[in-house]
């Protein structure tokens, strides 16, 4: 028997319970608004499921009242992927939010085929933690860590600060299981390494934002755990000067290397104003800083001597106006303080239009340099904050407004489109692409179809409709019907 929108609620707390099927305002609150409060939309309810089955169940019954369901997972997002902005049907019902975070057991740790096997509501760092009792690593983190989901992780194929030794989280995936747009279950949650039996479907949920499906458990690979690790605060004039000195460091330490961050100095006045406790290692006034990271699974791996050596010859090329080399454990704790605080800090800081590009790593400095000009060229009143994944050629180019400024601007979806867009050409321009990590969610929609070729957009549109053919799957995120 079919459900209807009206009976909608009623049968969802059958499934999960009805405290677990929140419809009252203030606790929806939390679900239908981003973190940093830029998007906001309505939902009819937000089912919080315990299991694969109860969400098995859920997923039917929305699709039996032909109401649109948005899975959300740690809502840490910074595209409006999450959110139900631009989700209401045509008919003006609202979705159903299905939040991940009662499903969040880790399943299975293998430390010998290092595999580890969790549920899609599994908070990374505790996925982490997980990982490390067992002497392994798992190779993604960033700075939201402590609230984002593994699901969300999946979905959006995060990136982060580690990718240039271990990859993205694509890079990480064995096998899923997800729950389809008709509430069947795929399971394809397997651990193994090599697996060529047809197409492998795991890579279409990866990266799709949960327009497919919603993913409820992941299988990933682990690493062995870093036995030492080295950190240097490295400053320099110049992007060129950066590049040389990575360049050089790879000659050297090869996949040694676990980390290369560049930031600039407007992006480091800002951590210092939000956090007054901070200090910087060296220079402050240099325009770039990197944060460089070692490490080695060998416990008696000398990278403190690796680094010194590494730094001099740096700087006897006369590529490093300073340095400093973390001397503790505190001090290297002090250095990523500054590198992870950067998202709080540019929320508090004033209106960033954050884009999210990559370009070849060859083209980093030619990037910045041209999209500076091109943004400063038509808004000289914005300031430019930038931190790159240097490493992988990930920039987060962010023009900023001060608040201020921003609230005498007329028409602002606008303005901050066009912003974006000045950004956008000049990655695309030298082979790179809008979107490096943070997914194409609800606000780049429109530039996802502007920017690839029309072929590619085809492609993705019959995959979107093969998988859900009523679109009832996240609406009005990552490619439009």
């Amino acid at each position: 028997m079919n459900t209807s929108i009206v009976d909608l609620p009623a049968a969802l707390a059958k499934v999960v319970g009805a405290e677990h099927v929140l419809t009252e305002p203030p606790d929806l609150a939390p679900f239908v608004e981003d973190w940093r409060g830029r998007y906001r939309g309505e939902v009819c309810a937000v089912v919080l499921p315990a299991s694969t089955e109860e969400l098995s169940a859920v997923v039917r019954l929305c699709a039996q009242a032909g109401v649109k369901v948005l899975p959300q997972g740690g809502h840490t997002g910074l595209v409006g992927g999450a959110t139900p902005v631009g989700a209401r049907r045509d008919d003006g019902s609202a979705p159903v939010i299905v939040a991940m975070r009662r499903m969040n057991r880790i399943r299975e740790i293998d430390p010998v085929g290092n595999t580890l096997v969790a549920e899609a509501g599994c908070v990374l760092e505790t996925l982490q933690q997980a990982a490390a009792e067992q002497g392994r690593l798992y190779g993604v983190t960033f700075g939201a860590q402590g609230s984002c989901q593994i699901g969300g992780n999946v979905s959006t194929n995060a990136g982060g600060t580690g990718v240039l030794k271990y990859g993205n989280t694509r890079e990480q995936v064995l096998g899923l299981e997800v729950v389809l747009p008709d509430g069947r279950i795929w399971n394809g949650l397997r651990t193994l390494r090599k697996d060529n039996a047809g197409y492998n479907l795991k890579h279409l949920f990866i990266g799709g934002e949960g327009t497919l499906g919603i993913v409820t458990a992941v299988a990933v690979r682990l690493h062995p755990r870093p036995a030492v690790l080295a950190n240097a605060w490295l400053t320099l004039d110049s992007v060129e000067n950066a590049l040389a000195c990575l360049a050089h460091l790879q000659s050297i330490a090869g996949d040694r290397i676990a980390a290369y961050e560049l930031l600039n100095r407007a992006q480091l006045r800002a951590v210092q104003d939000h956090f007054p406790d901070v200090r910087l290692p060296a220079d402050p006034d240099a325009p770039y800083a990197v944060l460089l990271e070692l490490s080695d699974t060998y416990a008696r791996a000398d990278l403190n001597g690796l680094m010194e050596d590494a730094l001099g010859q740096l700087s006897e090329r006369g590529l490093l106006r300073d340095a400093a080399i973390a001397a503790s454990e505190a001090q290297r704790a002090a250095f990523w303080h500054i590198r992870h605080g950067i998202s709080e800090a540019n929320r508090k800081a004033g209106m960033g239009l954050s884009t999210d590009v990559a370009v070849p790593v060859k083209s980093l400095a030619v990037f910045i340099e041209n999209a500076s000009r091109a943004v400063l060229a038509r808004w000289p009143q914005l300031e430019i904050v930038l931190v790159a994944h240097m490493g992988d050629g990930n920039v987060h180019f962010i023009p900023r407004y001060s608040f201020e400024a921003w609230s005498q601007v007329e028409d602002q979806p606008v303005v901050a489109d066009a912003v974006r867009a000045a950004v956008h050409d000049e990655a695309v321009a030298l082979g790179g692409t809008f979107s490096a990590e943070h997914g194409v969610g609800y606000v780049l929609v429109d530039e996802l179809s502007r920017l690839r070729a029309p072929l590619e957009l085809e492609m993705m549109r019959r995959v979107r409709v093969a998988f859900d053919p009523e679109g009832l799957m996240n609406p009005g995120k990552l490619i439009d019907g």
